[in-house]
């Protein structure tokens, strides 16, 4: 249920900071907070998925920029996957976090 509130949450966050990130600051800041939430709450298992959000967190705002060659969208969707790329990076954050906490949690016993 938390997954589903912070994925939705996330997207409909990164979609008002399209619109409105002249009238509020903060919406990187609220977006890294709730990708680091994901990443804490539901840690990626797999060092492939880990690898993955790692390399979409760096290479996602660089695609993104290739959009605003689309008339009228372009910009939007730019706008959006570079949103979405800070809290992808704050999934990625918190995954490195989890994973170093086992290995530590690990080396202690």
């Amino acid at each position: 249920m938390v997954a589903k509130v912070l994925t939705f949450g996330s997207v409909g966050v990164a979609v008002a900071a399209v619109f409105l990130s002249a009238q509020f600051a903060y919406f990187p800041l609220v977006l890294l907070v709730l990708g680091l939430a994901w990443g804490f709450m539901q840690p990626a298992e797999d060092v492939s998925t880990r690898v993955a959000f790692y390399v979409l967190a760096f290479t996602l705002p660089t695609i993104a920029d290739h959009l605003d060659v689309i008339p009228m969208a372009g910009a939007y969707a730019n706008g959006f996957l570079d949103n979405f790329a800070v809290v992808i990076a704050g999934v990625a954050i918190g995954n490195v976090f989890v994973v170093l906490m086992n290995q530590l949690k690990a080396a202690a016993a």
